[in-house]
C-alpha cells in the first residue's frame, strides 16, 4: 500500500475520466492541488476542514488517480475548464476554493477567464506569476523523451529527491510513498514528464494584467522557505491584487501541507468563516 486514499468518484472530462470525492458538511469549500502532487497533499488538513465545511477535492487531468494517456492535454489551458465543468457537475455557484501551486493558477484561470465566481480564495504557495519553473523542469522540457524511459528505480529516486525538495523538513519513506507512487509504472512514468513538458508559461502571463481586478476577498499563505517559489514572489503577487491578505509560515517550505499543516488549518478556518 502506498498510503493514498482512494477517491470513490469518476467524472468524465471531454473523454477522460476525473477522481473526485467528497466530505463533511456545511458550506462548500473545493480543495485545489498542484504538481506534482494529487489530491493526498490535503490528507492532514482534510479532516479538520471537512468538520465544518463540505469539502470537494479531485484530482487534476493527468494526476493522482484521473486518467493518464499518451497524446493527453495536462497544461494549465485545460485545467480550468475542468475546474469550471466540475463546479457545474458539483452544481457549486459561489463556493470557498483553496488552492496551491499550480491550483492556485487553475483557480485564477477559472475566474479571470472564465468568469467562475467564488465566495474567498486562499492560495497556498501558488504558481500565479512569472518566473517559475525550476531547473530541472527546465531540463526536462527539453529531454522529455530521455527522461520518460528511465529504469523503474531511477524513476523512483528522480521523482522522490523532487518531491522532499517540496518540503522545508525530511520526509520519511512512508510520507513520500502516496506522493511517488502516482508517477511510476506504465502509465505513471512517461505522464509525469508529459505533465512537465507542458508547463508554459503564457497560461500565467494570460492573467498577469488582470490579477487587480479579482472578485473576492483573497488570503495567501507562502511558506517563508519555499525553494520552489521565493517569499518575495508571494509579496509581488499580493501587491497586484488590491486588499489581499499575506503572511508566511515559518519553518515551512513549499509544501506547507506537510511542514506546518496546522497552519493552513488555522488561516483557512479565520479567512473562510471572516
Amino acid at each position: 500500500m502506498d498510503g493514498t486514499h482512494p477517491l470513490g468518484e469518476r467524472f468524465g472530462f471531454e473523454g477522460d475520466a476525473v477522481a473526485w470525492d467528497v466530505a463533511g458538511d456545511g458550506p462548500p469549500l473545493v480543495l485545489i492541488h498542484g504538481t506534482p502532487f494529487s489530491a493526498h497533499v490535503w490528507h492532514r488538513v482534510l479532516p479538520h476542514l471537512a468538520a465544518r465545511h463540505r469539502v470537494y477535492r479531485y484530482d487534476l487531468l493527468g494526476y493522482g488517480q484521473s486518467a493518464k494517456r499518451a497524446g493527453q492535454d495536462v497544461s494549465l489551458g485545460v485545467q480550468n475548464r475542468l475546474l469550471g465543468a466540475l463546479l457545474d457537475h458539483w452544481q457549486l455557484d459561489r463556493p470557498a476554493v483553496l488552492a496551491h501551486d499550480f491550483g492556485g493558477a487553475t483557480a485564477l484561470r477559472a475566474h479571470l477567464l472564465d468568469g467562475r465566481d467564488f465566495s474567498r480564495l486562499m492560495l497556498v504557495d501558488p504558481v500565479a506569476i512569472s518566473p517559475w519553473g525550476s531547473p530541472f523542469v527546465q531540463h526536462v522540457r527539453a529531454h522529455e523523451a530521455a527522461f520518460a524511459g528511465l529504469p523503474a528505480a531511477i524513476q523512483h529516486a528522480v521523482v522522490a529527491t523532487y518531491i522532499a525538495g517540496a518540503a522545508a523538513r525530511p520526509l520519511p519513506a512512508e510520507a513520500l510513498a502516496p506522493y511517488v507512487a502516482p508517477w511510476t509504472g506504465p502509465q505513471g512514468q512517461p505522464a509525469f514528464y508529459r505533465q512537465i513538458a507542458q508547463m508554459d508559461r503564457a497560461h500565467t502571463d494570460a492573467i498577469a494584467d488582470a490579477l487587480g481586478a479579482v472578485r473576492c476577498p483573497v488570503r495567501l499563505l507562502w511558506g517563508e522557505e519555499d525553494a520552489w517559489i521565493p517569499v518575495d514572489q508571494g509579496r509581488r503577487l499580493a501587491a497586484m491584487m488590491p486588499g489581499a491578505e499575506f503572511s508566511t509560515v515559518p519553518g515551512a517550505g513549499h509544501l506547507v501541507q506537510e511542514d506546518a499543516p496546522e497552519a493552513i488549518v488555522a488561516a483557512a478556518i479565520r479567512f473562510f468563516e471572516g
